[in-house]
């Protein structure tokens, strides 16, 4: 996982500023031999802890007490949990529960409520921007296509959702307003399919009818063809 830190950097400077970060574990388990370098590099502070019991990860706790510090003791807009672990789903809940953003990272096996359960969740393995290590082993981030995309019926809907929702009378919606609906209701992150923004993702997808607007044609509008069409038969039905 260590190989992942520097796309996660890319990431957070895509959503705001980043403030500081710790890292949990234990630094003496020859299974992270390695991470000490990387967090140095990326000046994340290493949380030292030890295993006291078998079988129990000491770390979950302190993770939970030190997010919780972070609620009363320091002025945040959103925090980041990069883990696979469902087992901090009640933690997310709370966290939201303030009025803060969660964004949650972790590896495709995390479970639904975990993933669901967070402002917005981008796994690990689809992230945009790989090291410089994994790029000259030929390991790159594809781009889901258009088939690929329209065959996922879960944001299909999701994206239709949000235009109908967010629609003027003459059913177009401004993007940002689709993506902030998105991000209210739903973990979803383009970074999942390859992308960097939900612009792109639009284009490609090409389920809507698109409208550049403003003085620079930097706004866009997007309509749904299925909204499009069923208003061309409902006029012709209306003549007949």
């Amino acid at each position: 996982m260590s190989v992942f830190v520097f796309p996660y950097f890319c990431v957070f400077s895509i959503l705001g500023f980043f403030s500081f970060g710790k890292s949990y574990g234990n630094l003496k388990d020859p299974r992270i031999d390695g991470w000490e370098t990387v967090l140095q590099n990326y000046s994340i502070k290493p949380i030292q802890q030890f295993s006291y019991t078998s079988g129990k990860n000491a770390s979950d706790i302190a993770i939970v007490i030190d997010a919780m510090d972070l609620l009363y003791t320091k002025d945040l807009n959103a925090i980041a949990l990069v883990t696979s672990d469902s087992d901090f789903t009640p933690v997310v809940s709370r966290i939201l529960a303030n009025g803060l953003t969660v964004y949650g990272y972790g590896e495709v096996k995390t479970p639904n409520p975990f993933v669901n359960a967070c402002s917005q969740f981008i796994y690990v393995e689809k992230l945009y921007d790989y090291s410089a290590e994994e790029t000259t082993k030929g390991k790159k981030n594809k781009v889901a296509s258009k088939t690929t995309l329209r065959k996922d019926t879960k944001l299909v809907s999701i994206l239709r959702k949000a235009v109908e929702q967010t629609s003027d009378d003459n059913d177009w919606s401004n993007i940002a307003k689709v993506g902030l609906y998105i991000n209210q209701t739903s973990s979803f992150s383009p970074i999942n399919y390859g992308y960097k923004k939900l612009g792109e993702l639009i284009r490609t997808i090409d389920l809507f009818e698109i409208d550049m607007q403003g003085d620079h044609q930097t706004i866009m509008f997007i309509k749904d063809k299925k909204a499009t069409k069923s208003r061309r038969y409902t006029n012709f039905d209306s003549l007949s």
